[in-house]
């Protein structure tokens, strides 16, 4: 990947322009919600973050510095997400990036206690909210001239164990369909054009300065810090939509 914000020109592949673009950050209301926003805010952007729960996708906006507007939607339900669009598009304007970092995680001790609360819970969580974000935003995403989606997946799905089997499937299963909406955007670019990307970026763990201070005892060992993460969002959107359109990209050291 290469640069750290918009660029004019790159070649290739469709690069950003350097005007201001509106990007939204599903899950806005997490450690990593936060320094993504304020990282693309920080880049010229417009950003909106988005959570469940009014008061805390506000204070997670405060956080995240000026240029960043909290808005509240239960991504889980298509006609709120529809409606958050509404929402968004009448305030900022017609979304040019996604960036999705819902999700959660359960685990288990083996494949027999894989429960269906956890399963119900990751379901919602990493492959409802991305279904829903995802169809409703695409017309927008595949009109702009830099047309961003990302989501964040797991090492977990290099070689998936049992006591994680329902977290890698959900996961497997929001990485399938990125893949197949980058085929969607390549077929709604038409010949000869560049497509809006799909991205998948992969971290191993997320870790911030307050979980290293709640747990000084540990190292975390191959974690990617949610600035680390956030660096990465931004430099999507000035690298050529033809090397991150359907590609896995590792974070992960």
């Amino acid at each position: 990947m290469s640069s750290s914000g918009p660029t004019e020109g790159a070649q290739g592949g469709q690069s950003v322009s350097a005007q201001p673009l509106t990007v939204l950050v599903a899950g806005g209301s997490g450690a990593s919600g936060i320094a993504v926003a304020r990282a693309l805010a920080a880049a010229g952007h417009r950003v909106a973050t988005v959570g469940s729960d009014q008061a805390r996708i506000g204070e997670a906006a405060r956080k995240a510095g000026d240029g960043v507007t909290p808005f509240t939607c239960d991504l889980a339900v298509l006609a709120d997400v529809r409606q958050l669009r509404e929402d968004v598009t009448g305030v900022l304007g017609a979304v040019d990036g996604v960036i999705h970092l819902v999700g959660g995680w359960r685990g288990a001790k083996g494949i027999a206690d894989q429960s269906d609360d956890d399963w119900d819970f990751l379901e919602r969580g990493a492959i409802t909210t991305l279904r829903n974000v995802s169809r409703v935003f695409f017309d927008d995403l595949a009109a702009s001239a830099s047309g961003r989606f990302a989501m964040v997946s797991s090492t977990a799905l290099d070689n998936p164990t049992a006591a994680v089997a329902s977290y890698a499937a959900a996961k497997a299963a929001a990485e399938t369909w990125t893949v197949a909406m980058a085929d969607g955007f390549r077929r709604a670019s038409g010949a000869g054009g560049n497509p809006a990307a799909a991205t998948i970026l992969v971290v191993k763990a997320l870790v911030d300065d307050e979980l290293r201070l709640a747990h000084p005892e540990r190292k975390f060992p191959g974690a990617t810090d949610v600035a680390d993460l956030a660096a990465a969002v931004v430099r999507l959107f000035g690298t050529p939509s033809t090397e991150l359109n359907g590609a896995r990209l590792r974070l992960a050291d």
